[in-house]
């Protein structure tokens, strides 16, 4: 899965992407510094791995990954190709969430393309810009579709397009398609239209290395984002991305001593992480054993067997059943043996669906 990160210009969209992923992309005090997307795939924080690895001593650990992708900042007029819009738009089309960077600091030292600090104005800016993409892409397709559904012979030609004036009226008035209401038929058409603003977001508020610490209400820039992001009913998650920039480069150690100093639990980059993991739907099944311990990403809702094609395709298509404990009690009973001899093992189904945390043995027949 594949998040993009977006922002307008110095924003401190790139030096949050190089606290994510280390990647060093350059931060320079100038639009476009980051003119190809710089990629990054992260490890998503479980400390249930770490826990069932020691148990079975295994040799290998391997987490759940989520990719970030950084895109270059957009102007105003990016729909229409202005400053870099073109390569913006198809970039963030590739990605499946978005984590819009929001600035909400003040610094003489580092310009803003507007000139004045306005959070909400400028996720209006880049939300406009999507939008405009997107009536777009409507419009080519009810060109497409315009001669078929002329007169109504067509029922499914006049019906899709009669939606997608329903969506064009809905776009003009400056609203995200994630927030358009539409049937459970209604949907696979919408879907198939790969809208840009259809997409799930987060409103990442960057503030200054000044504000760590404090309650998050009393930063006055921060609560107009808390209070844009509450209509359409995303959410916002507070983040300083210099000092974050700095804590990817210190040892574990020195990390939990600067966030214990902040009365922090843990970083705002894992918080970012889970949070897009659970913003894409994903959860983890484990696997564990001494070769080793593994958290595999699947869609929240999974079955077992589709859980099982996930490790190998045999897997699903020999599907005999699922013994599956949960990774607590597994820790608590020593074991699957344990578990086992304690009754806590259950052997699942095909219709059996795999639940976050579940530590799962396959049994298969190919």
């Amino acid at each position: 899965m594949k998040l993009g990160v977006v922002g307008l210009p110095n924003v401190g969209k790139s030096t949050l992407f190089n606290a994510i992923t280390h990647a060093g992309a350059e931060a320079a005090n100038y639009p476009f510094c980051t003119i190809e997307p710089n990629v990054g795939v992260v490890a998503v924080p479980d400390e249930r791995l770490d826990k069932l690895a020691a148990l079975y001593s295994s040799k290998k650990v391997t987490p759940a990954v989520v990719e970030f992708v950084d895109i270059a900042g957009l102007v105003k007029g990016a729909s229409k190709g202005e400053g870099l819009g073109n390569k913006f738009l198809s970039h963030v089309r590739e990605c499946d969430a978005i984590v819009h960077v929001v600035r909400c600091f003040e610094n003489e030292n580092i310009t803003h393309v507007n000139n004045k600090i306005d959070p909400v104005a400028d996720i209006q800016t880049i939300t406009l810009e999507l939008i405009l993409a997107d009536i777009e892409a409507v419009n080519k397709r009810q060109d497409r579709i315009r001669s078929t559904a002329r007169g109504g012979a067509n029922k499914e030609a006049a019906a899709e397009f009669a939606l997608l004036e329903r969506l064009e009226k809905f776009l003009t008035e400056e609203k995200p398609a994630r927030l358009f209401t539409c049937s459970d038929d209604e949907k696979p058409i919408i879907d198939n239209l790969f809208l840009l603003t259809a997409k799930p977001i987060i409103y990442a508020a960057n503030i200054s290395e000044f504000d760590m610490g404090k309650n998050e209400n009393d930063i006055p820039l921060v609560c107009t984002v808390k209070d844009y992001a509450a209509k359409e009913g995303s959410e916002v998650l507070v983040i300083c991305a210099k000092t974050e920039e700095e804590l990817s480069l210190m040892s574990d150690e020195d990390m939990s001593v600067f966030l214990e100093e902040l009365g922090l639990e843990e970083s705002g980059l894992n918080r970012l992480i889970k949070k897009s993991y659970a913003l894409l739907g994903l959860i983890s099944y484990l696997t564990a054993g001494e070769k080793e311990t593994r958290a595999w990403t699947i869609v929240k809702g999974t079955k077992a067997p589709q859980a099982a094609g996930k490790i190998h395709t045999d897997f699903e298509r020999g599907f005999i059943r699922a013994e599956i404990c949960d990774w607590q009690t597994l820790l608590e009973c020593g074991g699957l043996v344990g578990a086992r001899e304690k009754g806590k093992v259950r052997s699942e189904g095909k219709d059996y669906v795999i639940k976050d945390g579940d530590v799962v043995l396959f049994r298969f027949n190919v």
